[in-house]
């Protein structure tokens, strides 16, 4: 093999891999000089050459250069678009193949952190999305500025280098022609693009979210300081634009890797945009979570309530309940919801939507769920059905007890992390059965996939 650099270290160098496996971000696995090497884009069975790019004391990683031996699976990656970009981290394989994939993360972390009866887990075949692409109803564009244009695009992976995205092709095409009318408008009326350099005041992030069911779109610009020059004009003609009802600004003044800001404030039009889940009506604000396929997410509840298996004398905890489409979607089977969730706007919009749905039995609370759930069980309050929707940390130790000394009869984890699950159910199964786990493609392209978990009280 050609050595690119000369010198003590493997860094630079190209090698020949074959792919043995794929691990759980979606890169091929292979071995050279004994040790395991991760090489993006490359697939099970494919020989490689790849560039070796870092080096450490237990693994390597690889740039693919070309596959000399390609498998059946592999499909041609979307024309026009950086493959450096997170978000398409399985574009080069075919659909079918990425939903088995996505079965095999579970078996890969249930084989890790050997959870007890793990081997005898109903893994069921991962559920397909309806739309493998353009289904995402929300898009969150860095902005940046180069040669007297506005990028809006995503950072390249463990980098701050910007890569612009005229398409992106799991966006939704409402929301990415929205993103770029947008930077024409920023253009034209020369608004002002913050620099991390020179801390000169701008626009930082762009956020379009669309609903699936009404077209509504809605707009934030996140900004380093509340008085951007021009942002008023700016605001007046994206109010302007097809389906646009919402503008709003928030502002984040430090320089963190964190994207929002606390204070968000209405600059034209409404505060809220509309979705629909199956009946069922919710009003989004900028910052609320939604899952960002709307039609997978009717798949994702239909399985999940039908693991709960309700009925009118259940009482249900909805934890983090968002803006409470999980809990208002089971009310009319059960006696009581009651939610919780931390982000303070997300609860303002789930006890709307409650009164938007006409419902008396289902209430939200703003707080941490192993704060709330143990002190709902100091004080007696009765619930025999539960449902977690963590986020990728997984729960935490004190909510795991609270349920462990509560021991509801009905209990479904739906997960995005197979990991974490797999790490929280060493300690869920000491009080119950893991029945099934269904897992559910919710973001086609990517490694990330969803899952119902079913638990039975032993």
């Amino acid at each position: 093999m050609r050595t690119i650099k000369n010198n003590n270290t493997l860094v630079g160098k190209e090698a020949m891999i074959t792919i043995k496996r794929m691990g759980i971000n979606g890169e091929g696995i292979g071995f050279y000089k004994k040790k395991i090497i991760f090489v993006p884009q490359a697939i099970t069975d494919e020989i490689v050459i790849v560039k070796i790019t870092e080096e450490k004391r237990n693994y390597l990683r690889g740039e693919l250069i070309r596959v000399k031996e390609k498998s059946p699976n592999r499909v041609d990656f979307p024309k026009g678009v950086n493959p450096a970009v997170g978000g398409l981290e399985l574009a080069h394989l075919n659909y079918a193949s990425q939903l088995d994939f996505k079965l095999d993360v579970f078996r890969q972390a249930l084989e890790k952190y050997s959870p007890e009866g793990y081997t005898q887990y109903d893994l069921r075949p991962t559920i397909g999305s309806k739309q493998e692409w353009h289904y995402r109803t929300k898009a969150q564009y860095q902005l940046g500025f180069e040669k007297g244009k506005v990028l809006a695009g995503l950072y390249q992976a463990n980098s701050h280098d910007l890569v612009d995205l005229p398409a992106m092709p799991t966006q939704s095409e409402l929301s990415q022609d929205t993103v770029r009318k947008i930077v024409k408008l920023i253009e034209e009326l020369s608004i002002f693009i913050y620099n991390p350099r020179n801390k000169k005041p701008g626009i930082k992030t762009l956020a379009v979210r669309n609903s699936y069911a009404t077209k509504e779109v809605q707009v934030t610009f996140i900004t380093s300081q509340a008085h951007i020059k021009g942002l008023d004009k700016l605001a007046d003609k994206v109010a302007k634009l097809p389906n646009v009802v919402s503008v709003m600004q928030n502002i984040n003044d430090q320089d963190t890797s964190l994207v929002w800001g606390k204070e968000t404030t209405l600059l034209k039009g409404k505060r809220t945009i509309t979705e629909k889940i199956k009946d069922k009506e919710f009003i989004l604000s900028p910052q609320a979570f939604f899952q960002l396929n709307p039609p997978q997410t009717e798949v994702l509840y239909d399985h999940a309530l039908k693991a709960l298996d309700l009925n009118e004398d259940d009482v249900l905890v909805d934890a983090y309940s968002g803006v409470g489409t999980l809990g208002i979607s089971a009310a009319d089977k059960v006696k009581r919801v009651y939610g919780m969730e931390i982000i303070k706007d997300a609860v303002k919009d789930a006890n709307y939507n409650v009164e938007l749905n006409n419902l008396d039995n289902v209430s939200y609370q703003t707080g941490k769920a192993e704060a709330i759930l143990p002190h709902m069980v100091k004080r007696g309050t009765f619930f025999n059905s539960l449902i977690v929707d963590p986020p990728r940390s997984g729960l935490s130790q004190d909510v795991l007890q609270a349920i462990l000394k509560v021991k509801p009869q009905k209990f479904v984890y739906i997960s995005c992390n197979a990991s974490t699950l797999a790490k929280d159910l060493i300690t869920l199964t000491r009080e119950y059965k893991v029945e099934f786990i269904q897992s559910i493609d919710m973001f086609p392209q990517t490694p990330k996939v969803e899952a119902v978990v079913k638990l039975v009280k032993k």
